[in-house]
């Protein structure tokens, strides 16, 4: 039943003619099956990032996408859902609809390392980021990060770091692209790197949404059922792809000379109206450290010790 619903997108109403039991029952049991899977299985699947895992993610951005010090890819969703009663325009977006928020951090591996659920969607973005228990450990540096430590093959100690996009803060620990369109070139290479790595994350959710076709609409739930739906999805989630099952989709791949290939996820989730971006998180206000921060990394890999055979033709394409 909970696999027809979440996996297959069934109403509530459908399965309970289906099975033949009442809308009430349908909710109970959906509601006990996902809370079990939670509370079972995140410790597992989902489990408190250490200073050790952070380590072992930052080794694996590195090994894997070219970017040192990183500890995870940051980004965030609106989950459709319906109007909550009584809710007024508590959770009605400024897209025109009522949803909830999943900010998450994601691993090297398509996984989740953090989640963050049910954020009104009428929190301004910054909001959202900065009211979120994962915003406010970072902004007042509370969060248990690993020491410092050099970029690969060079003296230069850096913070270790999570990769975001625009519309995130600069913060000392929390990198995002040089804005604008005309950078020149030692930006341009930045932008290209963190974006090579940074697409971790928004393959970790195209593939979240494409596996739980519940998310291709409108959630129609109580709050506190798609609360849960959103929770036990994404254990869920960790669960097969650590045991490497993608179900036949795919995720975007790059090859030695810079050419990309889209992964199949995008056809099935690209045009749906379940799940969308997050406009801006915050301003474009940093401190001069947290410009140091990019900066050091930006001549890094523009350097000789830091470069990658194909980066000066992927800004080119």
């Amino acid at each position: 039943m909970k696999y027809r619903y979440i996996a297959g997108g069934s109403s509530q109403i459908s399965i309970a003619f289906n099975y033949r039991i009442s809308p009430s029952s349908v909710s109970q049991i959906l509601r006990e099956i996902l809370a079990a899977i939670w509370e079972t299985m995140s410790e597992t699947f989902l489990p408190t990032p250490t200073v050790n895992s952070m380590q072992s993610t930052a080794r694996d951005y590195w090994n894997k996408w070219n970017f040192p010090n990183c500890v995870g890819a940051i980004d965030g969703k609106y989950v459709k859902v319906k109007c909550p009663p009584n809710s007024g325009s508590d959770f009605f977006n400024y897209k025109g609809y009522f949803s909830v928020v999943l900010l998450a951090i994601a691993d090297a591996n398509y996984k989740f390392s953090v989640v963050d659920i049910g954020a009104k969607g009428s929190q301004s973005d910054s909001g959202i980021f900065s009211n979120s228990t994962f915003g406010h450990l970072l902004y007042s540096n509370q969060l248990d990060l690993p020491p410092e430590k050099p970029l690969p093959n060079t003296t230069s100690t850096m913070p270790h770091a999570f990769l975001g996009h625009d519309a995130f803060p600069l913060l000392q620990n929390l990198l995002r692209p040089y804005p604008g369109k005309f950078n020149k070139k030692p930006e341009r290479i930045f932008n290209y790197r963190l974006s090579r790595a940074r697409r971790v994350v928004e393959n970790c959710f195209g593939i979240w949404a494409a596996r739980f076709r519940i998310f291709h609409t409108t959630i129609n739930a109580d709050l506190d059922l798609a609360d849960l739906i959103v929770k036990a999805t994404t254990v869920l989630h960790n669960f097969l792809m650590e045991e490497n099952d993608l179900g036949g989709l795919t995720v975007d791949a790059v090859d030695e000379k810079g050419n990309e290939r889209p992964g199949n996820w995008r056809d099935m989730v690209e045009s749906d109206v379940g799940v969308s971006n997050i406009g801006r998180f915050g301003t474009n206000n940093h401190t001069k450290v947290a410009e140091i921060v990019r900066n050091t990394f930006k001549v890094y890999f523009n350097s000789d010790t830091g470069s990658v055979p194909w980066q000066a033709e992927s800004i080119n394409k």
